[in-house]
């Protein structure tokens, strides 16, 4: 699967790009620099609150946060919606992680995370894919049969605005980067980048997160 940028996403031994964002889970900004010297950081880049995928994965986050932090590692997200909706959302769906907005995606930019190319084999894979990302469905569904099941068992009610950042992410992947308290890059994982749009909604389990987080705590 090729994107758009011919830069590969940043690889493990590169500088992590730092960045001051908006704050959603309390006031002020929130700055990489912030975990310089303190702790490994795992970055979470998710869509906007608008991707049924990305708000899932936020609820679990929290869970997974505490496993983290008792490995010696801090959990940091960031999620691509206004910071004012971001903030309206998870006033009533807490997301027990320190969250960032990033509206106009400057940290997946930074980072190097691009759109796929959406070409004729990316539309053929899509539609013929089945996925069940986290084990939460029954059996494997069609990508947009899978969003859509979500949604009833979760409900949400988009605004205008999340219409708008779906249609000008797509197809935006997830990523994820370990962090070292030196501000090297680790680890990363990018969504879809070695099982294509069969990846949709794919996250690292718990066990692969703790087994890098404890290698680059020790």
């Amino acid at each position: 699967m090729t994107t758009i940028e011919a830069r590969p996403p940043v690889q493990p031994g590169e500088p992590a790009p730092d960045f001051s964002l908006p704050a959603v889970h309390r006031d002020g900004v929130v700055s990489l620099a912030d975990y310089r010297g303190r702790s490994p950081v795992l970055l979470v880049l998710l869509r906007g609150v608008w991707c049924c995928f990305c708000r899932r994965h936020l609820a679990h986050l929290g869970m997974t946060r505490q496993k983290l932090r008792a490995a010696g590692a801090e959990t940091l997200a960031v999620v691509a919606s206004p910071p004012e909706r971001a903030r309206l959302y998870f006033r009533f769906h807490p997301a027990r992680v320190p969250l960032a907005a990033d509206p106009e995606l400057t940290t997946h930019r930074s980072y190097r995370v691009s759109k796929l190319a959406v070409t004729p084999e990316f539309q053929q894979e899509f539609e013929s894919a089945r996925i069940n990302p986290m084990g939460e469905l029954a059996e494997p569904l069609p990508i947009s049969e899978a969003g859509a099941e979500l949604t009833r068992r979760y409900p949400f009610d988009p605004s205008e605005s999340d219409r708008e950042d779906s249609q000008r992410q797509f197809p935006l992947p997830t990523a994820q980067f370990l962090i070292d308290r030196g501000g090297i890059v680790r680890w990363a994982n990018v969504e879809c980048a070695k099982e294509g749009p069969a990846g949709v909604g794919a996250f690292p389990t718990d066990e692969e997160l703790l087994a890098v987080a404890r290698s680059v705590a020790d």
